[in-house]
């Protein structure tokens, strides 16, 4: 299986609001690595990598997030393949 990487900036009322927990959540159980972190603007970025199709799946979820969060845009591109294993919250 060939992997690929995105990163994500997802906009919104998106910290304190159990995004980081929930994508990790989701992007575990698509089976992906990377990490999920709050930006000091108050965005989350995503970094994921693995199938292509569950990436897909990934930045789909992200349009809307947990249930508490709002999320206004997700900007989602390419990225090099990073050393990652399983999915974790970085702080």
């Amino acid at each position: 299986m060939d992997e690929v990487a995105v990163r994500c900036l997802v906009r919104g009322r998106v910290q304190g609001v159990f995004f980081r927990a929930a994508t990790c959540a989701r992007a575990s159980a698509l089976g992906l690595c990377g990490y999920a972190r709050n930006l000091p603007d108050g965005r989350v970025e995503v970094y994921a990598r693995g199938a292509a199709g569950s990436l897909d799946q990934l930045r789909d979820w992200l349009t809307r997030g947990p249930d508490l969060a709002r999320v206004d845009a997700v900007e989602c591109a390419s990225a090099p393949l990073e050393a990652a294993e399983g999915f974790t919250i970085r702080y």
